[in-house]
């Protein structure tokens, strides 16, 4: 966008809008010049001690264990309370 706001428009040489040819010679132009001063890509990170020791082990953050391992699954008196 320009300073007032609106889309830069394109005008060739000769004064008219570029025809579909002259069209696709531009976009390939900048295609290429994008390609050639893009920056090199990041190499990727490796994951923290934590999490690697996680991925090998198979642990899941959301994971629920099929057994409770903490505390009593029946809470106390429901076992000896009767009906009413």
């Amino acid at each position: 966008m320009s300073g007032n706001g609106t889309a830069p428009q394109l005008r060739l040489a000769n004064g008219g809008p570029p025809s579909t040819v002259e069209a696709a010679a531009i976009a390939a132009a900048l295609e290429r010049f994008l390609a050639d001063t893009m920056p090199p890509p990041r190499a990727p990170r490796s994951p923290s001690a934590w999490a690697r020791a996680a991925l090998l082990e198979g642990v899941d953050r959301d994971a629920r264990p099929i057994v409770p391992t903490w505390g009593d699954p029946e809470p106390w008196g429901r076992a000896l309370s009767g009906p009413g």
